[in-house]
């Protein structure tokens, strides 16, 4: 079986997001969603949230044959990776900027564990500049997002802040 674990924050899960994993399911027959812990962040959603909320939105999308799963991890990566036997990491690249990073991480990944592989992948188009920051700033301002996020999001978003 080919298990990769596509890591990331999800606050929030944008549709750039699902695009990289409807894209990664037709290369593994199964990815684990992995939302890091990271006590460093102050966080839109709860780890339970995006939890939730991804495994809702990931019932809306085409998996074909692929088995995805939401978990949160905490560590490094390469830990997670070994305890849950995965073969590669998946990251979206969106630009060259996040290349520069995505590199250093895949590189010292490789360091630490030679086996594991990193798949970049690219979104679509229209997701090519969504971030999971970008939505949460324009949201806060006061700008529409819908197109950016599935329209659970959004409203999950709605009633985060009321």
């Amino acid at each position: 079986m080919r298990r990769a674990i596509y890591p990331g924050s999800f606050d929030p899960v944008t549709n750039g997001h699902l695009d990289i994993i409807q894209r990664g399911c037709k290369l593994f027959d199964e990815i684990i969603v992995a939302v890091l812990v990271n006590p460093e962040k102050i966080a839109f959603f709860s780890i339970e949230e995006r939890c939730d909320i991804l495994s809702e939105v990931l019932k809306t999308i085409d998996r074909g044959d692929c088995h995805v799963i939401v978990e949160s991890f905490e560590g490094l990566m390469v830990h997670y990776a070994a305890e849950r036997a995965a073969n590669a990491i998946v990251r979206g690249i969106r630009a060259i900027s996040d290349y520069e990073y995505e590199l250093q991480m895949a590189l010292m990944n490789r360091r630490l564990r030679p086996s594991l592989e990193t798949v970049f992948m690219m979104p679509a188009e229209e997701y090519s500049y969504v971030s999971s920051r970008l939505v949460k700033e324009v949201f806060q301002l006061g700008a529409g997002i819908d197109g950016l996020v599935p329209p659970l999001v959004e409203q999950r978003m709605r009633e985060k802040i009321k």
